[in-house]
């Protein structure tokens, strides 16, 4: 089976602190760039398939060569781990919250 990958980088607004999300430059952002919560909706990326629409909570911050690269989710409901490409306007300091746990 192949993953599939949807291309859906529009703007929302954020149901759990209400911040408006611009679309990003360089990814296709599924995380709210302000509190960096997301919904549980994809099974592959952008497909909105999944039945599950759990909160993804960021869990860990993914570093390569000296860099945050990613941020780690965990579906508050099902438990599934996943992840994004962190986005240039992504809130720095929620990210360095994260990686202080």
């Amino acid at each position: 089976m192949t993953k599939k990958f949807t291309k859906i980088n529009e703007e929302f607004i954020c149901g759990k602190c209400g911040a408006i999300n611009p679309p990003a430059d360089k990814t296709c952002r599924n995380h709210c760039r302000e509190c960096l919560f997301s919904l549980h909706v994809d099974i592959n990326p952008g497909d909105r398939a999944s039945e599950c629409h759990g909160w993804l909570i960021p869990r860990k911050i993914e570093i390569s060569a000296g860099e945050m690269k990613s941020i780690q989710f965990e579906c508050e409901k099902c438990g599934q781990i996943s992840r994004n490409k962190i986005a240039d306007d992504d809130n720095r300091q929620k990210l360095f919250e994260i990686l202080e746990r």
